[in-house]
């Protein structure tokens, strides 16, 4: 088969490695890739948001499967194009996709069918919002504009001054411009955290094993909110027990819910959990894969995944029993210094070989080009540096160690990923 990935960043890379693993894998094409994928697949420089341009590229290229794989193109209806041309595709429709597009839409969800999630209220103009925010009285508390913006369209406000000026930033001020015309404002729950991805063809749903994230620029969970700046998985607090609850009370109401709707969900739908005193309860859906989640989670997928992304678009899914690896994976993402905010790009980065690797890990390149035979630097997060391993403790080790064999000017990363999930093991 030929394959063609639509995106261009860490997750993708991730992907397309285990693309490459599959037997029934001839040709990988990805656009508009980046320095590391184009190692290993054919790059095309398409805008993953040029639905157009890749529907005109895929009939060029006649791939017999088209994988969309950021949440924009997703949202903005490339399955469907893809579709209406006769593709095989992995990924939702528009329709489905707004669980991911619209936090109110997904709130909404929520409440009709009862699916366990955090209080919230809608806002279109400012000055409710900050009457309520001030009757409610309690921080933190959660602001998220309604849209898509690039992961940072959410604000833990720890107090009054704070949540003010977040709703004006929003609405007044048009921050994620028309994505933050409509907020919600949502009830700050506590706990641990955890990323559970799955695969679903509408009908069934096959959770992936969990990971968790580290959201925090610094160490010690400390700094701005990031994409994400490493990531572990299993997550130890994500129990057997918690597992079958989720599937019973999340998982399965949510795809029989999306179906109900006339919206049915097929591809990977990530779940956002938080195991709360009360027990788990959905903090956001994402229409897709997540990142850096999918590095930890498709390195320890011991089933085709091709076999896979086929039965999810022909509705078999029940068919496959897919396996997983008996083992842990530890990412440990390495950015550019001044990410989340400002950052320089095009340094060139040493202690990578040919193929942009490193040997005892996988490094997966979220920002690089690759340019007269060498790496740069081309944006916030550059690479995923991701080892596996029987334990987590030894999984981090590698990681660490091939991280610190790489380096350029400014480079930042954090250097205790994983470390509250070691204590959580201890514990």
């Amino acid at each position: 088969m030929k394959i063609l990935v639509v995106g261009g960043g860490g997750r993708e890379h991730a992907i397309i490695m285990k693309l490459a693993e599959s037997k029934r894998t001839t040709e990988l094409f990805c656009a508009p890739g980046n320095g590391g994928i184009s190692r290993y697949a054919k790059c095309f420089d398409v805008k993953a948001t040029d639905i157009e341009g890749m529907v005109k590229l895929a009939k060029e290229l006649q791939p017999d499967l088209v994988v969309v794989a950021p949440d924009d193109p997703l949202v903005l209806g490339m399955v469907d194009a893809m579709q209406a041309e006769g593709f095989m595709t992995f990924g939702p429709k528009a329709n489905a996709a707004i669980i991911e597009g619209s936090k109110i839409f997904s709130k909404d969800l929520m409440k009709k069918y009862g699916i366990p999630t955090g209080g919230y209220e809608v806002f279109t103009d400012s000055e409710s919002a900050i009457a309520y925010i001030k009757k409610q009285n309690t921080y933190p508390t959660v602001i998220k504009a309604d849209g898509l913006a690039l992961g940072k369209g959410v604000i833990l406000a720890q107090n009054e001054e704070e949540a003010v000026a977040a709703v004006r930033e929003m609405i007044d001020e048009h921050k994620f411009g028309e994505s933050s015309a409509r907020i919600v404002i949502e009830e700050f729950l506590t706990g641990p955290e955890v990323s559970v991805l799955s695969f679903t063809d509408g009908k069934t749903v096959v959770p992936m094993i969990s990971s968790m994230d580290h959201k925090r620029a610094l160490d010690g969970d400390q700094g701005l909110n990031t994409g994400g700046m490493g990531t572990i998985a299993p997550n130890p607090y994500y129990t057997d027990e918690i597992a079958a609850q989720c599937m019973e009370t999340i998982f399965k109401p949510t795809i029989a819910a999306m179906q109900q709707e006339g919206r049915p969900f097929t591809g990977c739908l990530y779940f956002g959990l938080m195991l709360t005193p009360n027990g788990p309860k959905v903090i956001e859906y994402n229409c897709r894969f997540g990142d850096p989640e999918t590095q930890v989670v498709l390195p320890l997928l011991d089933t085709d995944l091709v076999d896979i992304m086929e039965a999810t678009y022909r509705g078999n899914l029940d068919t496959l029993h897919v396996q997983w690896k008996q083992e842990s994976a530890a990412c440990v993402v390495m950015a550019s210094g001044g990410y989340p905010v400002k950052y320089e790009s095009g340094k060139a980065i040493s202690g990578l070989d040919e193929k942009g690797q490193v040997s005892g890990a996988f490094v997966y390149h979220a920002g690089t080009k690759y340019a007269d035979g060498a790496f740069l630097t081309a944006g916030g997060r550059v690479l995923g540096v991701t080892a596996t391993a029987e334990t987590l403790e030894a999984a981090l080790a590698k990681s660490y160690k091939a991280v610190e064999t790489i380096s350029w000017d400014q480079v930042h990363y954090r250097h205790d990923i994983g470390q509250r999930a070691l204590q959580a093991k201890q514990g």
